[in-house]
């Protein structure tokens, strides 16, 4: 079933277009595969990205904001880097160009949720204690990308590179993945001080 992709923000695309017919902005971009390429570059595939502070606080259900909208930018049919934007107090505006892992990693897991039989909005959702990212689904296709945290249903498909013991590209309900990331940023018990008993 097709991706319900959300319209980005008019100027966070505006923004990003700025950039890119910037000679300045792209020949300082610490990406080389923008630096060589000659031809016309498109931003496609707007993604709102949320990020995840707190896995969860007791019986509350898990909170996001959203922080910046992220784009892929291509060259004919090949992504060759993304673009992302944030939310400041004059708007939205073009943040940075960056490539790396994340790039083949995020259109890898969007190929593999075309292939599901719901319908789902894609959002890229940031785990920061973890130095995580996945490609969540949200369960609701027509949600405002700013609101909704993620829904037990909601599946969640981490991306590459995935912290160790999480599977990247495999997909996970919010319910199944939650205890494994709870435990994770968890907390160690203190050590007891010398002295005192343990």
């Amino acid at each position: 079933m097709p991706l319900h992709v959300p319209p980005a923000p008019a100027p966070a695309l505006r923004s990003v277009l700025a950039a890119l017919g910037s000679p300045t902005a792209v020949r300082d971009a610490r990406t080389p595969a923008l630096r060589s390429l000659s031809g016309p570059l498109t931003p496609e595939l707007p993604l709102p990205v949320h990020v995840w502070d707190q896995i969860a606080t007791g019986d509350r259900p898990p909170r996001t904001r959203l922080t910046g909208w992220r784009f892929l930018i291509r060259s004919g049919d090949l992504a060759v880097a993304a673009a992302d934007t944030v939310l400041t107090p004059d708007g939205w505006t073009f943040s940075h160009f960056f490539e790396g892992p994340y790039l083949s990693s995020t259109e890898r897991a969007l190929r593999q949720a075309e292939t599901m039989t719901a319908g789902y909005q894609p959002r890229l959702l940031s785990i920061p204690a973890l130095y995580m990212l996945t490609l969540w689904l949200h369960g609701d296709p027509t949600s405002d990308t700013d609101t909704d945290g993620p829904a037990p249903s909601d599946v969640l498909i981490p991306l590459a590179p995935a912290p160790p013991g999480i599977a990247a590209h495999r997909p996970c309900t919010v319910a199944d993945l939650l205890p494994v990331l709870t435990l994770r940023v968890r907390p160690a018990p203190a050590a007891p001080l010398l002295g005192q008993p343990a």
